[in-house]
C-alpha cells in the first residue's frame, strides 16, 4: 500500500513528552510517511516548527480559537516570520469555537480574521476549525479568497456543501470511528470527492474507538492512521491503497503545490 500522510497532529503536545521519538517510529513502521505539526499558538507554532525542522515533517503556524485572548500585540508580525520558514506550509490552526468559548467571541472573530488575512496575503493555505460557528466562520470565509482544509469536520451536510463549495479539503479523523458521535460525519463521507479528504489522527485526541485490541492508554498517536483510512476507504467503496495514494496528493496539492511569498 503506498504510504499515508497524517494531515494533523499535535505532536508538541505534553503527552508525548516522553516517548515523541518512539511515537515517530511507530508511525513510520505502519505506514506513515509524514506528518503536519499543528501550531495552536505561537509556542506550539515554534516548538512544531522546530520538531518538523528535526525529524524532516511539515508544520502549521497559527493561533487557535482557544488561545485567542491570550496573543500578543505583535503576534501578526511573529506569525509572518515564522510563515516565512520552509517547513511552515499553512496558517492556523485558526477558526472560530463557539462550543467551548475559552476565549470571547468577538476576540476570536478578531484573531480568526487577521490570520486570514495573512494567509491570502501571502497566498498560503489555511488550516480552519469550527465548532457550532458556521454561520460566522461561512460569512467570514466570503470575505476571502482561501484555499485550505477545514480540519476534524464534523459539521452537517449544508456546512460540508459549503465548504466544498468553497474550494476547501475536508479533515477526517477517528471521529468516524465513534459509534456514539460518528454517525451523521460517516453519512456524509459519500458526498465527499477523493481529492478533496485529507486524513488526520487529531493526536493526542480522538482516538479511533473501532482498535482492536483497544491500547491501554487513551492517547492517539499516528501509528492509529491506518484505522481511519480504513473506515474511509470502506465508506468511499474504494481499495485502500488507492485512498492513500489519491490523499497524499491532496496533501501535496494543497500544502506544498505552490511556493510561498512575502
Amino acid at each position: 500500500m503506498a504510504g499515508l500522510i497524517d494531515a494533523g497532529v499535535n505532536l508538541t503536545s505534553t503527552q508525548f513528552d516522553t516517548d515523541r521519538d518512539a511515537i515517530l517510529s511507530r508511525a513510520a513502521d505502519q505506514g506513515v510517511e509524514s506528518m503536519l505539526l499543528i501550531g495552536c499558538d505561537l509556542l506550539t507554532s515554534e516548538q512544531s516548527l522546530a520538531l518538523a525542522r528535526q525529524h524532516r515533517q511539515y508544520a502549521t503556524a497559527g493561533v487557535h480559537p482557544h488561545d485567542a485572548k491570550d496573543v500578543s500585540e505583535d503576534f501578526i508580525a511573529q506569525m509572518r516570520h515564522l510563515a516565512a520558514q520552509d517547513e511552515v506550509v499553512a496558517i492556523g490552526e485558526c477558526g472560530l469555537d463557539f462550543n467551548r468559548d475559552y476565549s470571547p467571541r468577538p476576540i476570536q472573530q478578531l484573531i480568526c480574521g487577521v490570520q486570514l488575512e495573512l494567509a491570502q496575503e501571502l497566498d498560503m493555505p489555511v488550516y480552519l476549525h469550527e465548532r457550532e460557528a458556521f454561520d460566522t466562520l461561512s460569512a467570514m470565509l466570503d470575505e476571502f479568497s482561501l484555499r485550505g482544509v477545514l480540519h476534524c469536520f464534523t459539521g452537517n451536510k449544508r456546512a460540508l456543501r459549503y465548504y466544498l463549495d468553497y474550494g476547501l479539503m475536508i479533515g477526517l479523523t477517528g471521529w468516524l470511528c465513534d459509534e456514539r458521535r460518528g454517525e451523521t460525519l460517516r453519512e456524509l463521507v459519500r458526498y465527499i470527492p477523493e481529492d478533496r479528504i485529507l486524513l488526520e489522527t487529531d493526536a493526542p485526541f480522538l482516538l479511533p474507538r473501532t482498535l482492536k485490541p483497544k491500547p491501554k492508554s487513551r492517547r492517539n498517536e499516528p501509528a492509529y492512521l491506518p484505522e481511519i483510512a480504513r473506515h474511509v476507504a470502506e465508506l468511499k467503496n474504494i481499495p485502500l491503497a488507492q485512498l492513500a495514494r489519491q490523499t497524499t496528493e491532496n496533501f501535496n496539492a494543497l500544502f506544498l503545490g505552490s511556493e510561498k511569498t512575502g
